[in-house]
């Protein structure tokens, strides 16, 4: 690999942006930069600070074919020859092109992340009062030009025309590098454009910024190195953003098919793939890698003679050294082995993103399939699968060191699963749960709650109005969430305290219309509005609430002490059916402290999607 280090002059770069002989790879992410921000680069701009370099790779590498992209807002149409591809500084590069070329005005966002438009304008009288009063000078508006205010109804200062710019006295920073001088020569005050031109249109024309230029034998490899090393300044690439530059470059791949491997494109028909199984929206790219490189360093481990086999592995180092042949390899048999994981997840009661316990928990269980292949849908094996997922669920061990667990029961479950005479995986042998916890559970933002939520479900849960089954299509129709037994409104006037109340404890899923119908009375109340309406009998009522595990006496009672203590007992059996051992009762045997281990402040939060 060669390289140089040329000083280039800003107006070069914006000329070579908007002509496109300077573009970007088509896997390069998306513009992100927000308002402020670019408003403190034109400041660096204007004060002459340096901004850092830019990294090109010169076009025409026989190793590394990248499909070129415009910069966005350059105009450039698509199908433009590059001659360099922007690898570092795309953020950079373009801000400046929309904000200084052009008619300035910026696609940006504000520090919500709500989109807008700005353009930018230099106060010259400030600037020039003061170089340290260039920060002050330099303001952001609306891509109109106007600040309004009181709704829009009244404007603060239009700079929408030439003539106004100019009696206000409001430099455009769009003609920093381009006609400048018709409109400062239509300065009224003459003396304030000639100050102006002088100490900072001038100096702006002589601005360097350097650049790394890469040569045509860069090879894909150091490509990728600098994509992960060298982002100065930038959006740091993820993994799947790196391998794609690698990809993009083999060279087997092209000589067998002519043309370059698009990851993401590929990843696009992965997703295509998917669509009728909404569970999987919450898998990421980097998984579907993470997964492919799990099957690959397991394979090398398995057919390894040298008595020092590679480790199985999930870390970012090793999926980067993947190759497109173990990609390709593993690709098909992952796809499928998702669409099975969330069949899986669908038995287990589980058919919408937010309510998957552990997204990253499909990672494993899907390689977990591929290893097992056909014997994952024997009986004793898929009961031995379930156990596993909900000690990592109710056990809340996915939540960190998550790439060292992956490997363990990747190298563990499957022998388990075909053999329950070999030993337990870790996931199952760490896995733990205390009667306390069950206090503690209050949103779905926590993955024992929604694994608790699914367990009820599954338990034959039925809904109280129409008696149907919150399998994954009633559950969809019905509206179904998870809602309060004993309403809010209710516990409060009663003093019921707040850890008691927002528990899982006295929550289930139940439909839109059967919460309407509860309110917020006593459920000694509502319960006979059920009846009515539903128009059945009190024991059939009954038996739909004993499928929530929810002791139908105590609700006719309003005893809601007693309510807590029975339901919560149940909880626990269903907990330890679930996970194949004993939940510890350190509440009902009074020996209960502070729930460290499991504590998420995330906990805390309210549950948006709750009355």
């Amino acid at each position: 690999m060669g390289f140089l280090t040329p000083m280039y002059e800003l107006g070069e770069y914006l000329k070579w942006t908007r002509s496109g002989e300077i573009q970007l790879p088509d896997f390069q992410r998306g513009y992100k930069w927000e308002d402020e921000r670019i408003r403190q680069l034109l400041v660096t701009v204007l004060r002459g600070h340096p901004l850092g370099a830019v990294m090109l790779l010169k076009t025409g590498n026989s190793q590394v074919r990248f499909k070129p992209r415009p910069i966005e807002g350059s105009g450039v149409p698509a199908g433009v020859e590059a001659k360099y591809l922007l690898l570092d500084g795309q953020q950079r590069l373009t801000s400046l092109t929309q904000a200084l070329a052009g008619n300035g005005v910026v696609a940006t966002k504000d520090n919500r992340g709500k989109l807008m438009e700005r353009r930018y304008f230099v106060h010259m009288e400030t600037a020039l009062s003061d170089a340290n009063r260039v920060d002050e000078a330099i303001i952001s508006i609306p891509g109109d030009a106007i600040i309004r205010t009181n709704f829009g109804k009244d404007v603060v200062l239009d700079l929408s025309t030439p003539e106004k710019q100019q009696a206000e006295g409001y430099f455009p920073l769009n003609l920093l590098y381009g006609d400048y001088m018709t409109w400062v020569f239509g300065l009224e005050d003459h003396d304030l454009g000639r100050r102006f031109h002088e100490q900072f249109i001038k100096p702006a024309a002589t601005y360097d910024i350097p650049a790394i230029v890469l040569d045509e034998d860069t090879d894909k490899a150091a490509v990728a190195t600098v994509f992960e090393k060298v982002n100065i300044g930038g959006l740091p690439l993820n993994v799947f953003e790196l391998l794609t530059a690698v990809f993009a470059g083999d060279a087997d791949h092209y000589a067998a098919t002519g043309e370059d491997f698009r990851l993401n494109d590929d990843w696009h028909e992965t997703r295509a793939l998917w669509a009728a199984h909404p569970v999987l929206d919450s898998v990421e790219n980097t998984d579907f890698l993470q997964a492919v490189t799990m099957l690959t360093t397991w394979r090398r481990n398995r057919d390894d003679s040298s008595g020092r086999p590679p480790a199985v592995s999930a870390k970012r180092e090793d999926v980067l050294k993947l190759t497109l042949a173990d990609y390709l390899e593993w690709r098909a048999p992952l796809r499928d082995a998702f669409i099975w994981a969330s069949t899986f997840l669908a038995d287990r009661h589980i058919f919408a993103p937010r309510d998957v316990p552990y997204p990253k928990q499909l990672v494993p269980l899907a390689a977990i399939k591929v290893l097992l292949g056909n014997d994952a849908d024997l009986i004793g094996v898929k009961e031995r699968l379930t156990r596993w997922y909900w000690c990592g669920v109710l056990g809340e061990l996915y939540g960190s060191t998550i790439e060292t667990r992956f490997v363990r029961d990747l190298e563990s479950v499957p022998l388990w699963a075909r053999d329950d005479s070999q030993p337990a995986p870790r996931t199952v042998q760490d896995a733990s749960f205390t009667e306390s916890r069950l206090h503690s559970l209050r949103t779905r933002n926590a993955a024992a709650y929604k694994g608790i939520s699914a367990l009820i479900l599954a338990n034959g849960a039925r809904d109280w109005m129409e008696d149907k089954a919150l399998d994954k299509i009633q559950y969809v129709d019905l509206a179904v969430d998870i809602h309060h037994i004993f309403p809010q409104k209710w516990c409060n006037e009663y003093g019921i305290d707040d850890e008691r109340r927002e528990s899982i404890i006295n929550k289930t899923a139940i439909s839109a219309r059967t919460n309407r119908t509860i309110g917020g009375v006593a459920p000694s109340a509502y319960l006979p509005v059920i009846e009515r309406k539903a128009q059945i009998s009190p024991e059939r009522l009954e038996s739909l609430l004993e499928s929530h595990l929810v002791p139908s006496e105590r609700l006719r009672s309003d005893d809601f002490d007693a309510y807590f203590d029975e339901r919560r007992e149940a909880l626990c059996l269903l907990v330890e059916a679930a996970m194949g051992k004993q939940v510890q009762r350190d509440v009902s045997a009074g020996l209960a402290t502070e729930d460290s281990e499991h504590f998420d402040p995330n906990d805390l939060l309210e549950d948006t999607a709750e009355e």
